[in-house]
């Protein structure tokens, strides 16, 4: 199946083709099998026959109409799917006004005009919290919209009421695009917040954020009969030694072994919070710890954090938020424990 085919199938074929290593000559030699699998679309090789077969088998696993592999990160993924979804200059996108730059990015390689909504912050975290669909509501009423791009989960861990957006969007004629870039974990549990693949029209996730998977591989969801335009974007050389990682991080991921990776790290999570009574915790996914303690800033505690070698992914003035995902083990949670008891 997919790549698999690839990795057992032993080519004697000389190759006078890109790229010009022959999947033989090695300069790095760290690197020395991946250069034996970065291969091109030769007929020795055939490996666009194979990442068909592996997209369609995502595309069994997530219950989608199509999910496209990128080595280009999320990024690549939002861009096709407005660009895709555009028809000319006077189509309206509305995004959020503090969204991931590619967001304002792709509607301007679209062509198309960005309307802008805003998001409160969470008082107690100083975060921006999940979108409800009467935040965005009136600008449905005020404008004709052609497709919406949400956040969700935020980085923070905040996530929006993709069904009733979905429902909003239906009522008006509109897209839904999720950037779910940090959830790329949710389809493969019951006790983090449920996937925007079952509403949205397209969802992008980040393997490499806390699914496992190397820097930069993504998936592209599309749940809409469209003419998906990915190739307008994409590379015509795309990293086949990176497509054969997605295909093998989806297959981890849906299997019983992953899946019981995945329930030990969110048990591990579990008994930290009850452990650590003296701090708050916020945030609707369990995984992104999102904590403050009263009397410290989330400035103080991202430094204290520092002086025991624990390095925060982003702080403010209220919390410090550290990340955690399908690779962080008991022992590094226990470390973290440890550090914030004697704080």
């Amino acid at each position: 199946m997919g790549f698999d085919k690839l990795i057992k199938t032993k080519f004697n074929t000389n190759l006078f083709t890109t790229p010009s290593h022959s999947q033989r000559f090695c300069i790095f030699n760290k690197f020395r099998h991946f250069y034996s699998y970065d291969i091109s679309e030769t007929d020795t090789h055939n490996p666009e026959e194979m990442l068909e077969e592996a997209e369609r088998f995502a595309a069994n696993v997530y219950k989608t109409k199509q999910t496209k592999f990128l080595t280009n990160g999320s990024t690549s993924g939002i861009l096709a799917s407005v660009i895709s979804v555009v028809s000319g200059c006077c189509d309206n996108i509305l995004l959020w006004s503090n969204a991931h730059k590619c967001h304002l990015n792709a509607v301007k390689l679209a062509g198309a005009n960005p309307i802008f909504y805003n998001l409160e912050n969470n008082k107690d975290f100083g975060v921006p919290r999940g979108l409800k669909s009467e935040d965005i509501e009136p600008y449905f009423k005020n404008f004709k919209i052609k497709a919406v791009i949400v956040t969700s989960p935020s980085y923070e861990g905040y996530v929006s009421d993709i069904k009733g957006i979905k429902e909003l969007c239906n009522n008006y004629g509109a897209y839904l695009i999720v950037d779910e870039a940090h959830g790329a974990l949710y389809p493969f549990s019951d006790k983090l917040p449920e996937s925007a693949i079952k509403y949205a029209d397209f969802v992008v996730q980040s393997l490499h954020k806390t699914a496992g998977g190397l820097n930069p591989t993504a998936l592209l969801h599309v749940n809409c009969d469209i003419d998906l335009k990915l190739d307008m974007i994409s590379t015509t050389s795309p990293s086949y030694p990176l497509l054969l990682t997605i295909e093998k991080n989806i297959k981890y991921l849906n299997s019983s072994r992953g899946k019981k990776e995945l329930s030990k790290l969110i048990n591990n999570i579990i008994e930290l919070r009850e452990s650590l009574t003296e701090y708050d915790f916020g945030g609707d996914d369990i995984t992104k710890l999102l904590i403050k303690k009263e009397g410290l800033s989330g400035f103080d505690l991202s430094e204290k954090l520092y002086t025991f070698n624990i390095e925060d992914e982003k702080t403010n003035e209220l919390s410090t938020l550290l990340l955690t995902g399908i690779g962080t083990k008991k022992e590094k949670l226990d470390k973290l424990k440890l550090a914030l008891k004697r704080i």
